[in-house]
């Protein structure tokens, strides 16, 4: 039978990783990325955690007679942008999922 994890232990680690859990979320949150499209006629700018903070439209792309265009190209910088930051958290917050398992030694934690 193997040992008992010894809980006092497994505590301090699930602290520990509450604590970079949210170092980290604090960090995407205060990171900003950039998406674009057009060949950057659109560029979109959000927090890594999704919240739109600006749009930057190059006035060559407006054409009163072409609106589709225009707004596919927003609705494409948005998408390459939140794709953006998508990867932004992946990145900061995946070495912890992954560690989370074999740190405590239950599958999801």
């Amino acid at each position: 039978m193997p040992p008992q994890p010894n809980m006092q232990q497994l505590m301090k680690q699930a602290q520990k990783m509450q604590r970079d859990l949210l170092a980290a979320q604090e960090e995407i949150a205060a990171t900003t990325v950039e998406g674009s499209a057009g060949g950057g006629l659109v560029k979109a700018t959000m927090t890594g955690s999704g919240e739109l903070t600006q749009l930057a439209i190059e006035p060559s792309v407006v054409d009163a007679d072409d609106i589709e265009t225009l707004q596919d190209l927003v609705v494409a910088a948005v998408r390459d942008a939140k794709s953006n930051a998508d990867e932004l958290a992946a990145a900061k917050m995946g070495p912890m999922a992954g560690s989370m398992g074999g740190s405590l030694g239950l599958p999801g934690f």
